[in-house]
Protein backbone atom coordinates (compact mmCIF):
# COMPACT_ATOMS: atom_id res chain seq x y z
CA UNK A 1 0.00 0.00 0.00
CA UNK A 2 1.69 3.36 -1.02
CA UNK A 3 1.78 5.86 1.88
CA UNK A 4 -1.09 8.36 0.95
CA UNK A 5 -3.18 5.46 0.18
CA UNK A 6 -5.23 5.63 3.41
CA UNK A 7 -8.43 3.86 3.97
CA UNK A 8 -10.44 7.04 4.11
CA UNK A 9 -9.00 7.63 0.42
CA UNK A 10 -9.66 4.00 -0.54
CA UNK A 11 -13.00 3.85 0.68
CA UNK A 12 -13.76 7.09 -0.93
CA UNK A 13 -12.85 5.78 -4.23
CA UNK A 14 -14.73 2.89 -4.27
CA UNK A 15 -17.59 4.76 -3.11
CA UNK A 16 -17.18 7.09 -5.80
CA UNK A 17 -16.47 4.52 -8.89
CA UNK A 18 -18.37 5.05 -11.68
CA UNK A 19 -19.96 1.81 -11.73
CA UNK A 20 -21.34 2.41 -7.99
CA UNK A 21 -22.32 5.37 -8.57
CA UNK A 22 -25.09 4.95 -10.77
CA UNK A 23 -26.39 1.88 -8.21
CA UNK A 24 -26.52 4.66 -5.42
CA UNK A 25 -28.37 6.89 -7.63
CA UNK A 26 -30.79 4.34 -8.29
CA UNK A 27 -31.16 3.39 -4.77
CA UNK A 28 -31.01 6.98 -3.27
CA UNK A 29 -34.42 7.54 -5.60
CA UNK A 30 -36.09 4.91 -4.47
CA UNK A 31 -35.57 5.42 -1.50
CA UNK A 32 -35.90 9.29 -1.76
CA UNK A 33 -39.51 8.77 -3.41
CA UNK A 34 -40.58 6.22 -0.57
CA UNK A 35 -40.11 8.58 1.87
CA UNK A 36 -41.60 10.99 0.13
CA UNK A 37 -44.57 9.07 0.64
CA UNK A 38 -44.66 8.34 3.70
CA UNK A 39 -43.50 11.85 4.91
CA UNK A 40 -46.95 13.07 3.06
CA UNK A 41 -49.05 10.45 5.04
CA UNK A 42 -51.32 13.87 6.06
CA UNK A 43 -53.08 13.45 2.44
CA UNK A 44 -55.20 10.36 3.33
CA UNK A 45 -56.32 11.92 6.42
CA UNK A 46 -59.03 14.44 5.16
CA UNK A 47 -60.08 11.50 3.62
CA UNK A 48 -61.15 9.11 6.63
CA UNK A 49 -64.22 10.38 8.67
CA UNK A 50 -63.51 12.29 12.06
CA UNK A 51 -59.96 11.54 11.76
CA UNK A 52 -59.83 15.17 11.11
CA UNK A 53 -61.47 16.75 14.13
CA UNK A 54 -60.90 20.54 12.99
CA UNK A 55 -58.99 22.26 10.82
CA UNK A 56 -57.53 24.54 12.94
CA UNK A 57 -55.17 22.65 14.91
CA UNK A 58 -51.96 21.21 13.27
CA UNK A 59 -51.04 17.15 12.19
CA UNK A 60 -48.95 16.65 14.63
CA UNK A 61 -52.19 17.01 16.57
CA UNK A 62 -52.76 13.92 15.35
CA UNK A 63 -50.08 11.91 16.72
CA UNK A 64 -51.27 12.62 20.16
CA UNK A 65 -51.09 8.78 22.09
CA UNK A 66 -54.59 7.73 22.36
CA UNK A 67 -55.88 9.23 19.43
CA UNK A 68 -57.06 7.03 16.37
CA UNK A 69 -54.22 5.38 14.30
CA UNK A 70 -51.87 8.14 16.17
CA UNK A 71 -49.30 5.33 16.81
CA UNK A 72 -49.31 4.54 12.47
CA UNK A 73 -48.40 8.50 11.66
CA UNK A 74 -45.97 8.76 14.15
CA UNK A 75 -44.39 5.34 12.45
CA UNK A 76 -44.69 7.17 9.24
CA UNK A 77 -42.71 10.07 10.47
CA UNK A 78 -39.72 7.76 11.54
CA UNK A 79 -39.82 5.77 8.50
CA UNK A 80 -39.81 8.81 6.36
CA UNK A 81 -37.09 10.29 8.08
CA UNK A 82 -35.12 7.16 7.92
CA UNK A 83 -35.62 6.75 4.43
CA UNK A 84 -34.54 10.22 3.57
CA UNK A 85 -31.39 10.01 5.56
CA UNK A 86 -30.56 6.97 3.57
CA UNK A 87 -31.31 8.52 0.35
CA UNK A 88 -29.73 11.84 0.94
CA UNK A 89 -26.60 9.36 2.24
CA UNK A 90 -26.77 7.40 -0.85
CA UNK A 91 -26.76 10.33 -3.34
CA UNK A 92 -23.97 12.08 -1.67
CA UNK A 93 -23.36 15.43 -1.48
CA UNK A 94 -21.50 16.47 -4.30
CA UNK A 95 -22.61 17.99 -8.01
CA UNK A 96 -20.97 18.94 -11.19
CA UNK A 97 -18.19 17.78 -9.14
CA UNK A 98 -18.36 20.79 -6.31
CA UNK A 99 -20.46 19.91 -2.94
CA UNK A 100 -23.86 21.05 -2.09
CA UNK A 101 -23.57 23.50 0.93
CA UNK A 102 -27.30 22.14 1.09
CA UNK A 103 -27.00 18.88 1.43
CA UNK A 104 -26.39 18.80 5.38
CA UNK A 105 -29.14 21.28 6.27
CA UNK A 106 -31.38 18.73 4.13
CA UNK A 107 -29.61 15.50 6.08
CA UNK A 108 -30.31 17.70 9.65
CA UNK A 109 -34.08 18.11 8.37
CA UNK A 110 -34.31 14.28 7.81
CA UNK A 111 -32.84 13.65 11.62
CA UNK A 112 -35.09 15.90 13.17
CA UNK A 113 -38.26 14.22 10.93
CA UNK A 114 -37.00 10.91 12.69
CA UNK A 115 -37.15 12.52 16.28
CA UNK A 116 -40.44 14.11 16.16
CA UNK A 117 -42.06 10.81 15.27
CA UNK A 118 -40.10 9.14 18.02
CA UNK A 119 -41.51 11.71 20.61
CA UNK A 120 -45.34 12.66 19.69
CA UNK A 121 -46.80 15.30 21.44
CA UNK A 122 -48.50 14.64 24.61
CA UNK A 123 -52.05 16.79 23.63
CA UNK A 124 -53.44 18.27 21.63
CA UNK A 125 -52.01 21.73 21.71
CA UNK A 126 -53.47 23.16 18.30
CA UNK A 127 -56.76 21.91 19.47
CA UNK A 128 -56.88 22.32 23.37
CA UNK A 129 -56.12 25.86 25.12
CA UNK A 130 -55.66 23.95 28.24
CA UNK A 131 -53.16 21.93 26.85
CA UNK A 132 -51.31 24.91 25.11
CA UNK A 133 -51.43 26.96 28.83
CA UNK A 134 -49.73 23.92 30.16
CA UNK A 135 -47.06 23.74 27.22
CA UNK A 136 -46.24 27.61 27.60
CA UNK A 137 -46.16 26.84 31.53
CA UNK A 138 -43.26 23.96 31.36
CA UNK A 139 -46.02 21.48 32.92
CA UNK A 140 -45.95 18.92 30.04
CA UNK A 141 -43.83 15.83 29.83
CA UNK A 142 -40.31 15.90 28.06
CA UNK A 143 -41.06 14.15 24.73
CA UNK A 144 -43.67 16.82 24.34
CA UNK A 145 -41.30 19.74 23.96
CA UNK A 146 -38.48 17.75 22.29
CA UNK A 147 -41.11 17.27 19.33
CA UNK A 148 -41.82 21.00 19.28
CA UNK A 149 -37.81 21.70 19.43
CA UNK A 150 -37.46 18.90 16.36
CA UNK A 151 -40.40 20.89 14.43
CA UNK A 152 -38.68 24.23 14.48
CA UNK A 153 -35.72 21.99 13.43
CA UNK A 154 -37.33 21.19 10.81
CA UNK A 155 -38.67 23.92 9.28
CA UNK A 156 -35.14 26.06 9.89
CA UNK A 157 -33.17 23.71 8.57
CA UNK A 158 -35.03 23.09 4.85
CA UNK A 159 -35.13 27.00 5.29
CA UNK A 160 -31.52 27.46 5.00
CA UNK A 161 -31.21 24.68 2.54
CA UNK A 162 -33.48 26.34 -0.20
CA UNK A 163 -31.47 29.75 0.06
CA UNK A 164 -27.94 28.16 0.09
CA UNK A 165 -29.48 25.46 -3.10
CA UNK A 166 -31.49 28.64 -4.61
CA UNK A 167 -27.81 30.24 -4.76
CA UNK A 168 -25.93 28.00 -5.75
CA UNK A 169 -28.08 27.21 -8.82
CA UNK A 170 -28.91 30.76 -9.57
CA UNK A 171 -28.07 31.48 -13.47
CA UNK A 172 -28.72 27.83 -14.17
CA UNK A 173 -31.35 26.72 -16.65
CA UNK A 174 -31.86 23.41 -15.07
CA UNK A 175 -35.21 22.17 -13.58
CA UNK A 176 -33.66 21.92 -10.14
CA UNK A 177 -33.31 25.32 -10.32
CA UNK A 178 -36.62 26.12 -11.29
CA UNK A 179 -37.82 23.85 -8.26
CA UNK A 180 -35.70 25.72 -5.43
CA UNK A 181 -37.19 29.41 -6.77
CA UNK A 182 -40.47 28.06 -6.36
CA UNK A 183 -39.53 26.50 -2.93
CA UNK A 184 -38.36 29.91 -1.87
CA UNK A 185 -41.31 31.64 -2.88
CA UNK A 186 -43.71 29.15 -1.42
CA UNK A 187 -41.75 29.39 1.52
CA UNK A 188 -42.19 33.56 2.01
CA UNK A 189 -45.83 33.10 1.23
CA UNK A 190 -46.42 30.47 3.75
CA UNK A 191 -44.67 31.50 6.38
CA UNK A 192 -47.03 34.80 7.31
CA UNK A 193 -49.49 32.70 6.64
CA UNK A 194 -48.25 30.00 9.38
CA UNK A 195 -47.68 32.73 12.07
CA UNK A 196 -51.33 33.94 11.76
CA UNK A 197 -52.56 30.26 12.39
CA UNK A 198 -50.68 29.72 15.50
CA UNK A 199 -51.38 33.20 16.96
CA UNK A 200 -55.52 32.89 16.16
CA UNK A 201 -55.61 29.19 16.29
CA UNK A 202 -57.09 29.14 13.20
CA UNK A 203 -57.14 27.24 9.79
CA UNK A 204 -53.07 25.33 10.49
CA UNK A 205 -54.27 22.22 8.64
CA UNK A 206 -55.16 24.42 5.77
CA UNK A 207 -51.65 26.08 6.13
CA UNK A 208 -49.53 23.34 7.35
CA UNK A 209 -49.60 21.76 3.63
CA UNK A 210 -47.85 24.22 2.43
CA UNK A 211 -45.00 23.64 3.78
CA UNK A 212 -45.03 19.50 3.14
CA UNK A 213 -45.20 20.12 -0.12
CA UNK A 214 -42.42 22.39 -0.39
CA UNK A 215 -39.86 20.03 1.85
CA UNK A 216 -40.91 17.45 0.01
CA UNK A 217 -40.05 19.05 -3.71
CA UNK A 218 -36.70 19.84 -1.58
CA UNK A 219 -36.17 16.12 -0.82
CA UNK A 220 -36.90 15.22 -4.18
CA UNK A 221 -34.90 18.21 -5.93
CA UNK A 222 -31.53 16.78 -3.71
CA UNK A 223 -31.90 13.14 -4.57
CA UNK A 224 -33.07 13.80 -8.19
CA UNK A 225 -30.59 16.26 -9.04
CA UNK A 226 -27.61 14.75 -11.32
CA UNK A 227 -23.89 14.05 -10.61
CA UNK A 228 -21.54 14.96 -13.10
CA UNK A 229 -18.13 13.66 -12.45
CA UNK A 230 -15.37 15.86 -10.92
CA UNK A 231 -12.96 16.63 -13.76
CA UNK A 232 -16.87 17.79 -16.19
CA UNK A 233 -17.31 15.18 -18.16
CA UNK A 234 -20.66 13.29 -18.41
CA UNK A 235 -23.15 12.58 -15.89
CA UNK A 236 -22.52 9.78 -13.06
CA UNK A 237 -26.29 8.88 -13.48
CA UNK A 238 -25.96 8.16 -16.82
CA UNK A 239 -25.73 4.05 -16.93
CA UNK A 240 -22.41 3.19 -17.50
CA UNK A 241 -21.15 6.70 -18.94
CA UNK A 242 -17.46 7.00 -18.39
CA UNK A 243 -17.08 3.03 -19.90
CA UNK A 244 -19.61 3.88 -22.81
CA UNK A 245 -17.46 7.14 -23.71
CA UNK A 246 -14.06 4.97 -23.61
CA UNK A 247 -15.50 2.37 -25.95
CA UNK A 248 -17.29 5.15 -28.58
CA UNK A 249 -13.74 6.43 -28.65
CA UNK A 250 -12.25 3.25 -29.32
CA UNK A 251 -14.71 2.53 -32.35
CA UNK A 252 -13.92 5.83 -33.49
CA UNK A 253 -10.41 4.83 -34.01
CA UNK A 254 -11.31 1.42 -34.97
CA UNK A 255 -13.03 2.86 -37.48
CA UNK A 256 -11.29 5.63 -39.05
CA UNK A 257 -8.74 2.93 -40.31
CA UNK A 258 -9.62 1.86 -44.02
CA UNK A 259 -10.57 -1.97 -44.25
CA UNK A 260 -7.37 -4.12 -45.85
CA UNK A 261 -8.09 -5.10 -49.25
CA UNK A 262 -7.05 -8.86 -49.91
CA UNK A 263 -4.25 -9.47 -52.70
CA UNK A 264 -2.57 -6.45 -51.55
CA UNK A 265 0.71 -5.01 -50.65
CA UNK A 266 2.39 -1.88 -50.17
CA UNK A 267 1.68 1.01 -47.50
CA UNK A 268 -1.56 1.91 -45.82
CA UNK A 269 -2.63 5.33 -45.05
CA UNK A 270 -2.59 5.07 -41.84
CA UNK A 271 1.37 4.53 -42.31
CA UNK A 272 1.43 0.66 -42.30
CA UNK A 273 1.60 -2.41 -44.73
CA UNK A 274 -0.53 -4.94 -45.70
CA UNK A 275 1.28 -8.24 -45.23
CA UNK A 276 -1.24 -10.36 -46.96
CA UNK A 277 -0.53 -12.52 -49.57
CA UNK A 278 -1.94 -12.20 -53.04
CA UNK A 279 -5.27 -14.52 -53.86
CA UNK A 280 -4.81 -17.43 -55.92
Amino acid sequence: MRPDASPVRMWAARWDHPRLVGRRLVAARTLGVAGAVAYNWWIVVPFVPGLLPSVDGFFSDLEVPGRPWAADMARADIAAGVLLVAALVLRGARSDGRPRPEWGWMLAFALAGTVGGLFPYACSEGLSATCRQQEWSLQLPLHHYVHVLAGIVEFATVTVAAVLARRRTRGSARPVARVHTAVLVALAVGYPLLGAAYLTDRLGAVVEPVFFVAFTAMVLAEVFERRRSRDGGPPDDRAGSVRAVELAGRFRRYAAVPPVVSGTTGPRPDGGRCLSPPEG
